[in-house]
């Protein structure tokens, strides 16, 4: 496993949201990791005055066409080898130790395909309330210490990562191949094909139940970012026939229960009492 991270982060348009985003990465990330920044050809004259903006020490890539996400994320994940990668939808805001934890649960097993963090807004990681999109949350950073002290991390299995901020292993990567453009190029359901041939190839994919990452998920549609009934869930369900009964299957399980509990708890108490439980 490789020991380096890099973050890819693909983007068109929403500035006030990328800017939040790419503030975020700045005061979490420290320079032994590589930041790669694609803006995907935006119509926003405001990105462009962004990106004008980003540390010198970051990679940038202004695409002369558009590429659409899929297309952004594989040359982010190109660009990014030999490292390990996290790819990271610009309508996020990572917090403290986010990439710590992360990079800790990658190396608890060497064949774990692809990581995703807790979130307000992701689906089967999301919490407070599970398979929901929770609001924006008034404090991430409430929510990122809630998850590292309330308890050791879980690491459940999944059957897919959800792809507003999926780790990527750059071993299964080089075994499997990148997202497949051609059928997925349109968006939507690309990470969920790569995490069944993952696990088709004998990796996992997990939860980092110790990192939050807030998401505000204005792209998604649908269940784990498929429109039900559309060209990407057709492609999916026909090359993945038990995708569906897989996912409803972890769902109707919820191993991560206990653990979420745990969390929400350790959360509100924080909120009713910031004297004892304050850090040193």
């Amino acid at each position: 496993m490789a020991e380096l991270t890099a973050i890819v982060v693909p983007v068109f348009n929403a500035a006030t949201q990328t800017r939040r985003c790419l503030d975020a990465l700045q005061a979490t990330v420290s320079s032994r990791h590589t930041v790669i920044v694609i803006n995907d050809a935006s119509t926003d004259p405001e990105i462009s005055a962004l990106m004008r903006q980003l540390p010198e020490a970051w990679v940038q890539i202004n695409n002369g066409r558009n590429l659409g996400f899929v297309g952004a994320a594989n040359l982010g994940l190109s660009l990014s080898s030999p490292a390990n990668v996290v790819l990271l939808n610009s309508d996020t805001q990572v917090t403290t130790g986010w990439l710590e934890a992360i990079v800790k649960c990658a190396q608890s097993d060497c064949h774990i395909a692809s990581i995703t963090p807790l979130s307000n807004n992701a689906e089967i990681a999301s919490i407070p309330h599970f398979c929901q999109a929770n609001p924006w949350p008034s404090d991430p950073e409430s929510w990122a210490r809630a998850c590292r002290d309330s308890g050791p991390p879980v690491y459940t299995d999944v059957p897919t990562g959800v792809g507003f901020c999926m780790w990527i292993n750059r071993a299964c990567l080089d075994a499997i191949g990148a997202f497949d453009e051609s059928a997925f190029g349109r968006g939507y359901g690309e990470e969920n094909d790569w995490c069944m041939r993952a696990i088709q190839a004998g990796w996992r994919n997990v939860l980092c139940d110790h990192a939050y990452v807030a998401h505000s998920g204005s792209a998604s549609f649908g269940p784990l970012g498929l429109k039900p009934g559309g060209h990407a869930m057709r492609t999916l369900l026909k090359r993945h026939p038990d995708y569906m009964k897989k996912v409803q299957s972890f769902i109707h399980r919820d191993p991560l229960c206990q653990r979420r509990k745990a969390i929400i708890e350790y959360h509100a108490a924080m909120s009713e009492t910031s004297g004892p439980l304050r850090e040193a």
